[in-house]
């Protein structure tokens, strides 16, 4: 499955009620999983963002889908990347001409 990586930025609102983020964080497991996809890591950061998820869904259908939901709760905004392992670095670079 693709992996993907998700800045996280808390919103006013979802600041204001950070200390149920742990209970926001749970939800996202479920929808991933629901969706078909699992949370790889999740980190607390400081700096830029205010988490860091990395995570793998099926496709981007999924991962839009998983997007939105999230996103429409007002809680937080996303910065998503798709992420490419070792594996597949290797492989794209093997294919350069």
């Amino acid at each position: 499955m693709p992996t993907y990586i998700s800045h996280i930025t808390w919103t006013e609102q979802g600041i204001r009620s950070v200390k149920d983020s742990p209970k926001r964080l749970d939800a996202v497991k479920k929808q991933l999983k629901t969706l078909g996809g699992e949370l790889k890591a999740f980190y607390m950061t400081q700096g830029t963002y205010d988490a860091l998820l990395i995570f793998e869904v099926p496709n981007d259908t999924v991962l839009a889908k998983l997007l939105l939901h999230v996103g429409s709760a007002g809680n937080v905004r996303t910065t998503t990347v798709r992420a490419y392992t070792e594996a597949e670095y290797r492989e794209i670079m093997a294919g350069l001409s």
